[in-house]
């Protein structure tokens, strides 16, 4: 606080200096020398015993004699502390936002003190091996743990910096949401650091104590945070000082941790510059205050004084504080976010400094001090320039890589930026210039480089390289000069292109090792700040997990973090190893691996955090999950893109990684065999043999699913996907060998350990031997006994794959129990059955309970495959020994049939019961290897279904109970197998079964008393299956009620379906079996053949739905090449099945037995693909409350069960025994019963529907906010809304926006739910509504900070809006419940008509043209979400330089961003051009026909003027076969657009393209032809001319037609459109040629140019009547000036009718066409104006065309009178021209009602002069500045030699544009001063004035017409001969208006002086100037 003496200042302003300049070496202030000046607070402690009295003096002072005195002693000390009610010192009470600061530093705090405890000890790990998995292990986890520490100490460093920032100012200005973001990023990474930290001191070698220093270091580093948040606290008012203090402590902490634990920075040089540059600054902020306290010694104003000291005091404390930052963020520096801090404190440094000056400038006038002021200030403003520039550069790159580094670089962006540019030739020319240029550098560099070099070789290896280069540069030259003397010539461009891709390969192979280098390094870098950035989300989210009301946002980030997780320590052993081996491609390669698998996970995390923050309750964690987030974004974009092109660079080496990894591998777990036999082998931390069991069984199926992958891939001869399919072999591989070692590790017996890994080492040999076989297959492509080895190679390999999981605990068990039904089975392969040893009533007793046993035990497989090993070990064994047993009863009751064909079909049965039965062991074994893959529950269920109705099948063939007993028990079977399914159940049907079963009940009851016992057996069958279909149901109901709580986590759904893939594949192999089978039928070959085709049908449909779902590409294109293969395979087989049916010979059976093999290997590899993990659903996660509303609907289920179990007891004994009473109110019962339990269940699925009591829940808390934002609005109408000081407007900005965001997101998920996904619903209306509630916070917080009531009401409104919206959209979604029967659909097409299969195709021809299109839409959406990003950054840095103009840094980025954004804005561009070829050349061609048309105005204007002259002695004839020559080209050219727009894109460009280069060569020889006449007949000039531009512009009319009509159907309105243009243009054409024959015949061109008007008037007229509406508006005044042009017309129009020259027709023709247009032109733009109302609007257009048809009829009259010249045809003419005059005067009546009263009278002279005059000088002006905007402004220069070729001629274009602009302002001043002085009367001169104006507009369409020429001319697009003539027009029109201006005036008056200086650019200097500079044009 400054003091307010002038005297007192200087002693405390001296020692401050002093103070500032003693730093110590470190660059720290000492404390006991500083001395800050800033308010003290009182102290709160306790008391201190001390004694205050004085020693006592004994007088005798008394009178009265003496005193007597007492002595004793005082009461003891009295203490009391209050708290809480004492007012400390003058310390203002907390606000709201610092007691939030408050309350987050006091949770930090408890957070450091828990790891400071925690820092105690280290992690006790256990005992580790010595193989070499342990040892890579170890050394991983040590690499993984100084990556994450040092990314904490990152964070840790740069929050303390951004403390150290924010609250450099007043308490007042600080942002405490931001301070306490800081604060809770250092805590939430101290916390984590801690753990890092234990386990990397456990695992580093303690000899030399290094794990205890480390443990101490990372203590240091806690005390030192735990210091800076007590200095920080709002209450605690600590002096500025301790706050640095303390941040250097964290600081020298944090380097001391990272150099013991091996990661500190390790160029010291750069260290100790960047300080030394740190004090640079100091000394320099010490010089100018200095200064600044001799300005204020001077100071006579002492507020100004005081001003000063406070600004050189802020100065130094800025600076003090950037000192502070330094050593802060030194040892992280090459940390983004920290030199992002280190750049901020540099600029708190550069405001204060700008304040201090602006602070002495107000000060003081003295000259010299203010001087020394601004030096001082310059000195500092460089030094810290350099200090910055010091970190930019560091943070940029480092140290350089080479010599070749910034050529290269620009080479490799310029070559893009030309392939990009294809179809813009200037474009292209531009950029091949700087390519030459850069080229020409690295050129010389090399060679440079070759003459000092030592060594020959090398030496000679430069000089190849350049010459390679140089020749490929010249190359490129050659094709640049032909592009630019070429521009529409697409050839030109291509060769262009194609020379620029071989100047690029020349780069590459030149500077290879550079460019490699380099781009490695990127990448290295990119993937250390993505992993430290996920690090740091990581953190973040698990800090805001606390306060995240939103459970499901929370699930999603937490299983994101898991994921961003599990592939960070990948990431980060890529990059070590990558720095670690330089040189070595493999290790390259494993990082671009790395950093490819890690950008989909960390994307979704990206998503996920974002989606979080508007949820999170704590703002300061919310803001740093939300920054952490945005970090990890840009950090993903940049390892995105540097992956992509290092990946280019590095070349496809994945087979021979792949390789190399695999044989890694082998090796890896031969070592770890020897430590098995060693006995020496130990588990890793983590690993239990249960999780590395089911490890391997998930890791098999990947690795099968790749290994197919590979073999498709390999077997097509493509490279690059076989390498994809290798990599992803090698990654499955590692984790197989990883879980292979851990189970062996984890079992007691060495010889199960050592046969775990023999068979994994037999996979991986297996593996690398494929592996060599696929590159084989691609180095000999179509090589069949390559092939054939490698389908050897696969089998061999899945035999491993096999035996490896076989080893698994258990799985020998199920193995046996599966051969043990193999050897059973082969009892049905005998020709004769063994003779009957039983009875039949013996055997079929016999039969019936072994099929009970066979179906309980099945029961007990399915339930032990959910247990332990030992338990699915021992059902395995139980259910093979009841499957012998039921084997041996089903073929004892076989001898017992009649007949061979009973015999053979209950032999067929048994054999499908075997095959069930094996499959049931196979899905149990599946399940227990792998019990969370997808539906492998469903499967096992399945499985067991199948056993059951397979033995019901036999059971009924076999047996003979009395009736209706084999039906209930087949149906009592049934109901056991499905009574487990009610866990999972997938069939959801509830309804239609209960009624079904109600009927089926009914009829069992009925036919019971009837004895109708066959009605009675199908009664019982179809109440069985109504009962399994209603428990299935019931499952699935509560399955989705379940899944329906918010406290559930949904599943996922995958892209195939597993159990559809099993029940094809099984379909297909029973079906090819009966196909082989000798026995079959031909009605059974037929069956089995359409079963075949149904199910492989099947197949491809559901890879085609997966192929176009999947986004990895390669898994894409598996899919696509996998059901090829089945089709093709398929239509084989169907042929060899066609051929059986008409002859069922041996032959034709063993074509089709041979036709089924590779249709079985086909879907085999099919299913096996299929099965990957990778493609597999996720499923639910139901929580304890989902449980808790599953249970009724359970309970229900099962009770029904039950019943019904009971009720088919009873009626299988009732049938029996109809008359037993007892047993009827038994039935009765039951039947009860099961009618209560399925009216219960019922009721609990109604009452539990999913999401319904969500949508409730949601409804309310919306309606809640749609309340709190009406009291909001009701507060901020009464203005008492009260601020909220809590939270910033920029926090409270970002809240808002986020909530909009994610609510904007959920609206099509909620939608979806609504309509058909019950089980997602009740998630997506709670996620959307949990978004409400912080939009509503933070949507009254922003109001309540809104100075503007407007824009307060508008944010609550629209946010109420909102609200409003989102509740109808619940109703809704409530009421759709997610029942898709609700969603009505299309009905279904009728099949077999023609129309429909036309339909279909049409249908899919438009998708398949939409997917082409979406080729290059992609690259279109990225490049516009690009700008997008560019835009945003654009808009926030303009924003923060609004917050301080004066920032120079902000301008600086500024500036960038605005250049980046131009770049972007380009590759849209282009990216637009390559999407749409045609229609892009439509929009070129369109602009040059419109530039074609102004140049045919300006010649028509210099004709008119009589100024259009032959340069030679040349006739008409000369040019009369050009011009119809070229016209009859045009003819053609048309023909070809028209059509053009029905074909392709590229015939289209191509047709536009010829039709704008055929009009340029029209119009280039009609005015060559029109020129050749001589300005002696003007007219007839203008009416050639005309002629041309009626053509060119139909043209134009017709070029965007045929852009609207492109890729249209015929019936489109576009093409009518179209079809019209394209006859306009026909007229046109055949027009101009009738005017060019008749232009040499004087008798007959009048006519033909009058002619030529009237339909050149219709045409207008057309389009006057258009509904388009002008671009622009006009004036009344403007309308009613172009109106007396008609009458002047009508007048010439009569007076040529009446004496019928043909001189006086082509003169009305041509004034006619100019004055129609005109007054069509204005009178549609005034009709349009804003102001004018719909009733004038009409009126005008109605009078428009009204008077446009009189005077179309009034020259179709004058035609008339040249034709037949009689006196009654010439009367006509005043008829029509007095019905012309009326409707011109209804049209100025018009004109007068739009203008009002307040306008000036158009009919004046002087008005209509000036208004030309004025509007000419604007016109030229407005070419200046176009000519302005293609240059940024500089300082003025002259077109001289020393300029570039664009440069001249812009600054000469500029500099005409200039002084014709002087001079017609100062003709419009010398007219104004004739007028003043009476010289010239208005009545008699104003032809005078009007012939002005007609000359002003001549200058400024020349000047025009220049400045366009010049602009063409410099993008390449015109020839000098164009910018010559275009120069001499001006020169020629500039001396006219001269000429004019001169009459009658004063030459000694001041407007004529001007005028004179005006005229500097006389004709000959400026042709002279255009000439001398293209006299110096460059190549190209």
């Amino acid at each position: 606080m400054p003091l307010s003496r002038h005297t007192d200042n200087y002693p405390k302003m001296r020692s401050f200096i002093i103070d500032l300049m003693s730093f110590h070496k470190d660059g720290r202030l000492d404390e006991k020398q500083s001395t800050i000046l800033q308010q003290q607070f009182n102290r709160v402690g306790r008391v201190e015993h001390g004694s205050v009295a004085l020693p006592g003096i004994i007088r005798s002072g008394s009178i009265g004699g003496p005193d007597t005195f007492n002595v004793g002693t005082m009461p003891s000390a009295q203490q009391q502390i209050t708290t809480g009610q004492m007012h400390r010192g003058h310390m203002p009470p907390l606000s709201l936002a610092q007691q939030a600061l408050m309350g987050t530093i006091n949770s930090s705090m408890q957070a450091v003190q828990q790891a400071q405890a925690d820092l105690g000890h280290v992690d006790n790990l256990p005992p580790l091996g010595h193989d070499l998995a342990s040892r890579v292990w170890v050394q991983n986890k040590v690499d993984e743990s100084k990556h994450e520490i040092h990314s904490q100490v990152d964070a840790i460093t740069a929050g303390t910096a951004s403390v150290v920032n924010l609250t450099a100012g007043e308490p007042t200005e600080t942002d405490y949401t931001a301070v306490g973001c800081a604060i809770t990023t250092i805590s939430s990474n101290l916390t984590e650091m801690s753990k890092g930290v234990k386990l990397l001191a456990a695992l580093m070698d303690d000899e030399v104590g290094s794990g205890h220093k480390l443990m101490g270091a990372a203590r240091m580093l806690a005390g030192a945070v735990s210091d800076l948040l007590r200095s920080v606290e709002p209450a605690a008012a600590e002096p500025r000082q301790t706050v640095l203090t303390a941040a250097g402590s964290i600081g020298q902490a944090s380097g001391d941790l990272l150099r013991h634990m091996g990661e500190g920075e390790t160029d010291e040089k750069f260290q100790d510059t960047l300080m030394n540059l740190a004090k640079a600054v100091a000394n320099a902020a010490a010089m100018l205050v200095l200064k600044a306290k001799n300005v204020a010694q001077v100071a006579e104003d002492t507020i100004l004084q005081n001003r000063v000291i406070a600004a050189a005091t802020q100065c130094a404390l800025s600076t003090s504080q950037l000192v502070a930052c330094t050593k802060v963020v030194s040892p992280t520096i090459s940390s983004p976010v920290c030199q992002e801090q280190l750049v901020e404190a540099g600029k708190l440094v550069d405001r204060s400094v700008e304040t201090c000056v602006k602070a002495c400038r107000s000060a003081s006038d003295d000259g010299e001090l203010l001087k020394q002021v601004g030096a001082a200030a310059g000195v500092v403003s460089q030094a810290l320039s350099d200090l910055l520039q010091h970190v930019r550069h560091y943070a940029s790159c480092g140290e350089p890589i080479g010599r070749y580094d910034q050529a290269t670089d620009t080479i490799m962006n310029v070559t893009e930026n030309i392939f990009t540019s294809m179809g813009d030739a200037g474009e292209m020319v531009r950029q091949a210039r700087v390519l030459a240029q850069a080229t020409s550098d690295l050129v010389n560099a090399m060679r440079s480089d070759a003459e000092a070099e030592v060594d020959v070789d090398n030496s000679k290896k430069l000089l190849a390289a350049a010459k390679l280069l140089a020749d490929a540069t010249a190359r490129m030259v050659e094709a640049a000069k032909g592009a630019a003397a070429y521009p529409e010539n697409e050839d030109q461009q291509q060769r262009l292109r194609e020379a620029a891709e071989g100047l690029r390969v020349a780069t590459n192979a030149a500077a290879q090792n550079a460019i490699k280098k380099k781009l490695v390094n990127r990448l290295e870098i990119a993937a250390k700040q993505a992993a430290a950035a996920a690090t740091q989300t990581i953190a973040a989210a698990q800090n805001a997990a606390a306060s995240n009301k939103n459970t499901v946002s929370h699930q999603q980030l937490v299983h994101s973090c898991k994921a961003v997780a599990d592939s960070i320590p990948q990431l980060v052993q890529g990059m070590r190893s990558s720095q670690a081996q330089p040189e070595e491609l493999g290790a390259q390669l494993v990082l671009i691996m790395a950093s490819q698998s890690f950008l989909q996970p960390g994307s979704k995390m990206v998503t996920s955090a974002k989606s979080a923050v508007p949820t999170v309750a704590d703002q300061a964690a919310a803001m740093q999950l939300g920054q952490c987030a945005k970090n990890l974004a840009t950090c993903l974009a940049e390892l995105r893109t540097a992956t992509q092109k290092a990946h280019e660079a590095c070349g496809p080496l994945e087979i021979d990684s792949a390789l190399k990894t695999v044989q890694t591998l082998k090796s890896e777990l031969q070592d770890a065999k020897m430590s098995v036999i060693d006995g020496q082998l130990k588990p890793l931390p983590g690993e239990t043999l249960e999780r590395c069991a089911q490890d391997l069984g998930s890791t098999s199926k990947a690795v099968g699913s790749s290994m197919a992958q590979l073999l498709t891939c390999a077997a097509q001869g493509n490279e690059h996907y076989t390498g994809v399919a290798a990599r992803e072999t090698a990654q499955a591989l590692r984790t197989l060998a990883q879980a292979a070692r851990g189970v062996a590790a984890s079992t007691k017996e060495p010889q199960a350990a050592a046969a775990m890994l023999d068979s994994a080492q037999c996979v991986m040999e297996g593996s690398a031997m494929l592996i060599h076989e696929a590159h084989q297959a691609l180095v000999h492509p179509g090589d069949a006994e390559s092939q054939q080895r490698l389908a050897q190679v696969a089998k061999a390999v899945s035999h491993s794959l096999n035996n490896c999981v076989n080893c698994l605990p258990g799985q020998k068990d199920v193995d046996m129990a599966l051969r043990s039904i193999g050897e059973a089975s082969k009892k049905l392969l005998v020709d004769i059955l063994p003779p009957c040893s039983k009875t039949f009533q013996e055997a079929q007793t016999d039969l019936n309970h072994t099929a009970a046993e066979l179906n309980h035990s099945a029961g007990e497989v399915v339930h032990s495959s959910r247990g332990t090993s030992s338990q699915l070990a021992a059902a395995s064994g139980k259910f093979s020994q009841d499957f012998d047993e039921f084997l041996d009863a089903g073929i004892e009751m076989a001898g017992h049939t009649q007949s061979k064909e009973d015999q053979i079909q209950v032999i067929g049965n048994l054999k499908n019961i075997s095959m069930a039965s094996s499959k049931l062991l196979l899905a149990a074994k599946s399940l227990s290897v792998d019990p969370g893959a997808a539906n492998a529950k469903n499967l096992l269920a399945v499985a067991a279904r199948a056993v059951t109705e397979s033995i019901n099948q036999l059971i009924t063939l076999c047996t003979q109970q009395a009736a209706g007993q084999k039906e209930c028990d087949n149906a009592l079977r049934e109901l056991e197998a499905v009574r487990g399914l009610l866990d999972n159940p997938n069939e959801p049907s509830v309804m239609e079964n209960s009624k079904v079963l109600g009927e089926s009940m009914a009829g069992i009851s009925q036919h019971c008393k009837t004895g109708d016992v066959v009605a009675f057996g199908e009664s019982v069958g179809v109440a069985s299956k109504a009962l399994c279909g209603l428990t299935e149901a019931a499952g699935q109901a509560s399955y989705l009620v379940g899944v329906s709580d918010p406290n559930s986590q949904s599943g996922h759904e995958g892209l195939v379906d597993p159990i559809q893939f099993a029940r094809a594949h099984q379909a297909i192999q029973m079906a090819c079996q009966n196909l082989v089978d000798p026995a079959s039928s031909p009605s059974q070959v037929l069956s089995a053949a359409t079963i075949v085709a149904k199910h492989t049908s099947a197949l491809c449909n559901a890879c085609r739905l997966a192929s176009s779902k999947t986004s990895n590409p390669v898994a894409r294109r598996q899919f696509v090449q996998s059901a090829k293969e089945v089709a093709n395979t398929t239509a084989n087989l169907v042929k060899t099945i066609k051929a059986l049916d008409g002859d069922f010979s041996e032959e034709n059976r063993n074509r089709c037995r041979i036709a089924t093999t590779p249709l079985l290997e086909a879907v085999e590899n099919l299913s096996t693909f299929a099965n990957n993990p990778e493609f597999a659903s996720i499923p639910a996660q139901i929580s304890n409350e989902g449980s808790a509303a599953q249970e009724p609907i359970v309970r229900s289920a099962r009770s029904m069960l039950d019943s019904s179990t009971y009720l088919l007891e009873t009626a299988r004994s009732l049938v029996l025994n109809p008359k037993d009473p007892p047993t009827w109110s038994i039935l009765a019962g039951h039947s009860r019963t099961v009618s209560d339990s399925i009216k219960s269940l019922i009721t609990s699925i109604r009452d539990k529907a999913p999401g319904q009591r969500e949508c409730d829940y949601s409804i309310d808390n919306i309606n809640k906010c749609i309340r709190d934002i009406e009291q909001a609005s009701l507060a901020a109408v009464g203005q008492t809304l009260p601020c909220r000081d809590d939270i910033s407007m920029e926090a409270l900005q970002e809240q808002l926006t986020s909530s909009v965001q994610e609510i904007g997101h959920l609206i099509d998920p909620v939608s979806t739910a609504a309509r058909g996904e019950a089980a997602q619903l009740g998630h997506k209306v709670t996620q959307l509504a949990s978004y409400f509630d912080p939009l509503i916070v933070a949507s009254v917080g922003l109001a309540s900070k809104l100075q503007d009531h407007q824009q307060q009401m508008t944010i609550l409104d629209q946010t109420k809006t909102l609200s409003e919206s989102a509740l109808q959209m619940l109703y809704a979604a409530k009421e759709g419940g997610g029942n898709p029967k609700l969603d009505e659909g299309t009905p279904p097409e009728p099949e077999g008509s023609f129309v429909d299969y036309q339909t279909t195709m049409v249908k899919f021809s438009k998708a398949i043209a939409i997917t082409a299109q979406e080729m290059v839409g992609f690259q279109i959406r990225t490049r516009v979400q690009e700008l997008g990003h560019g835009c945003i950054y654009l808009v926030q840095k303009a924003g923060a330089l609004q917050l301080s103009p004066t920032d120079s840094f902000s301008k600086r980025e500024l500036i960038e961003c605005a250049r980046a954004v131009t770049e972007k804005v380009s590759l849209v561009l282009s990216a637009l051009q390559a999407g749409n070829k045609g229609t892009q050349a439509c929009i070129t061609a369109a602009s040059a026909v419109s530039g074609i048309i102004a140049d045919l105005d300006t010649t028509i204007m210099f004709a008119s003027a009589g100024t259009l002259n032959p340069e030679n002695e040349e006739s008409f004839a000369d040019h009369r076969e050009s011009i119809l020559k070229t016209a009859k080209a045009l003819v053609e050219d048309t023909k070809l657009l028209v059509a053009g727009a029905a074909s392709s894109q590229e015939k289209l460009a191509h047709a536009a393209q010829s039709s704008a280069k055929t009009i340029t060569q029209l119009t280039e020889v009609v005015k060559l032809g029109a020129t050749s006449m001589g300005s002696e007949d003007p007219e007839t000039q203008v009416v050639l001319i005309n002629a041309v531009r009626d053509v060119a512009k139909a043209l134009a009319e017709l070029i965007g037609a045929t852009k609207c009509a492109a890729g249209k159907p015929a019936d489109d309105p576009s093409m009518y459109q179209l079809k019209s243009a394209a006859k306009v243009m026909v007229t046109n054409v055949t027009s101009l040629l009738k005017t060019v024959k008749a232009v040499e015949d004087e008798a007959t061109r009048g006519t033909r140019a009058l002619e030529a008007t009237i339909e050149c008037i219709k045409q207008e007229l057309t389009v006057f009547q258009s509904k388009d509406v002008p671009d622009k508006s006009t004036t009344p005044e403007e309308f009613i000036r172009m109106t007396k042009g008609i009458t002047i017309a009508t007048a010439k129009a009569v007076a040529a009718g009446n004496s019928a020259q043909q001189e006086d027709v082509i003169a009305t023709a041509n004034l006619s066409r100019k004055a129609i247009s005109d007054m069509l032109t204005t009178c549609k733009q005034a009709a349009h104006h804003p102001e004018v109302g719909e009733e004038l609007r009409s009126r005008a257009l109605q009078y428009g065309s009204e008077c446009t048809n009189g005077y179309i009829n009034l020259l179709e009259q004058v035609l008339q009178v040249l034709q037949k010249p009689t006196l009654e045809q010439k009367q006509q003419l005043a008829i029509h021209s007095k019905h012309v005059a009326a409707c011109v005067t209804e049209l100025v009546q018009t004109a007068e009602a739009m203008k009002g009263s307040e306008c000036v009278d158009p009919e004046d002279p002087t008005v209509i002069a000036e208004t030309e005059l004025l509007g000419a000088a604007a016109s030229i002006e407005a070419a200046a500045k176009k000519l302005e905007q293609l240059k940024p402004r500089a300082k003025p220069k002259q077109a001289d030699e020393t300029l570039d070729f664009e440069e001249q001629i812009l600054e000469a274009a500029k500099s005409i544009a200039a002084a014709t602009s002087a001079l017609v302002k100062s003709a419009s001043a010398a007219q104004r001063e004739l007028v003043a002085q009476g010289k010239v009367s208005l009545c008699t001169h104003s032809h005078w004035m009007m012939g002005s104006g007609h000359r002003a507009r001549m200058v400024a369409a020349a000047t025009s017409n220049l400045c366009e020429a010049a602009n063409a001319s410099v993008q390449g697009h015109a020839s000098e001969e164009k910018l010559i003539s275009s120069a001499k027009q001006v020169a020629a029109s500039t001396a006219q208006l001269l000429v004019a201006c001169k009459v009658k005036a004063d030459q000694d008056s001041e407007a004529m002086r001007r005028l004179q200086c005006g005229n500097a650019v006389p004709c000959f200097y400026i042709v002279f100037q255009i000439q001398w500079l293209l006299s110096f044009n460059p190549v190209f």
